[in-house]
């Protein structure tokens, strides 16, 4: 499996405030593009699966609300974090 509770572990350590923090939005916005990065290359593989397109889409924006969230709360927290995963916003 590509994301076992180590991975989201080691994610949680690096962009939450601890290994434990799984629900401040730095946390999931990182684990939402470790994600988004791996269906990515899964459909640069299989242009027809449709199902995993849609979960794509559904992840994107998911991962934008959260973003937009953390815009209108702190900006300086959300420059932070798109500076940390190299989002173009």
């Amino acid at each position: 499996m590509y994301l076992d509770s180590a991975k989201k572990q080691e994610i949680f350590e690096k962009y939450g405030k601890s290994n434990t923090d799984t629900g401040s939005p730095e946390a999931q916005i990182a684990l939402f593009s470790y994600r988004i990065s791996h269906l990515t290359e899964h459909l640069k593989v299989n242009r027809k699966d449709y199902s995993t397109e849609r979960a794509l889409t559904m992840l994107v924006g998911k991962r934008r609300a959260l973003l937009n969230y953390l815009k209108t709360r702190d900006i300086e927290r959300y420059r932070a974090i798109v500076k940390a995963l190299g989002l173009r916003k």
